[in-house]
């Protein structure tokens, strides 16, 4: 699944694509592609038709281009999800499932998804009714602010980690307390601060915590810069380009090489149905408490 560089590489391909464009038409063409709008997909048409997009934003993993109409199309990429921009004459992806065209006749937009397990919906923009830019579509408004976000307060976040009775990776990944990071940057935050995912958030110090935010902010700019982190085809920028920061990554997908610090074997155990990747000198799992 797209973690926050990904998608912040697509937002900002919308932001210089799309932004400030008029939509002519909508189309759906397939309905589970707007399961998230209980109106159906009629009244995903006639809110889209017409208006105006005027911003692209992003919070967490999820992001929105707001319409001139106090709305926002909100997209979610799922496993599989492409916001593409392309010439109106370029045949139809297999697996297109949202198309929109623009009133300058200029490329669409078009939302493409092999899985379906992604979705747009138009949404009402809520919250911070003195500065609009800080309005989120209401069904995200529970997210969280992201460590790449001005706005970020660590110490805050710090404060409510260590507040948690869970393990250090469980609470990175929790989109209440912090958004944008996933298993991919998770992991390599974790080894860049040389703790270890199951470290109890109770026993973190102040200074522990706001390292591996720090940490993760930093592995995540990297990963932005890089274009985002691509292991399949599936994961490309609004011109279907990939990025290629997973030939930069020092622990995630490294079992068994040699860890880039000290050389021991990168270690690989289950987590949460997924994998956690760490180091055992670098990042040595916390003492077991004695019975």
């Amino acid at each position: 699944m797209p973690e926050l560089p990904e998608v912040e590489v697509v937002r900002r391909g919308l932001a210089e694509h799309v932004v400030g464009r008029r939509v002519a038409a909508a189309e759906v063409l397939h309905l589970r592609a707007v399961r998230r709008h209980l109106a159906g997909p009629a009244d995903v048409i006639g809110r889209l038709t017409g208006r105006t997009l005027t911003a692209a934003r992003r919070r967490g993993k999820y992001l929105w281009l707001e319409l001139d109409s106090a709305e926002a199309l909100l997209a979610h990429l799922g496993m599989s999800g492409q916001l593409l921009v392309c010439d109106p004459a370029t045949p139809p992806q297999k697996h297109l499932r949202v198309l929109l065209s623009f009133a300058d006749g200029g490329p669409q937009l078009r939302f493409v998804d092999q899985r379906t397990f992604g979705g747009v919906s138009v949404e009402t923009l809520v919250g911070a009714d003195t500065d609009p830019a800080e309005q989120v579509p209401e069904p995200i408004a529970h997210i969280a602010r992201d460590p790449m976000d001005p706005a970020f307060d660590a110490a805050e976040v710090v404060t409510a980690l260590r507040a948690r009775r869970t393990g250090l990776k469980r609470a990175l990944l929790d989109q209440s307390l912090v958004s944008g990071i996933g298993n991919i940057y998770a992991d390599e935050a974790l080894w860049r601060a040389k703790l270890h995912g199951t470290r109890p958030t109770a026993t973190l110090t102040r200074k522990a915590g706001l390292g591996v935010l720090a940490r993760a902010a930093e592995v995540m700019d990297e990963a932005l810069d890089q274009g985002g982190t691509s292991f399949d085809a599936l994961y490309v920028n609004v011109n279907g380009n990939s990025g290629f920061f997973d030939r930069s990554l020092n622990v995630y997908g490294q079992e068994d090489r040699p860890c880039s610090r000290c050389g021991t074997p990168i270690r690989r155990e289950p987590f949460m149905n997924r994998s956690s990747y760490f180091c055992p000198h670098c990042q040595p799992p916390p003492r077991q408490p004695h019975r």
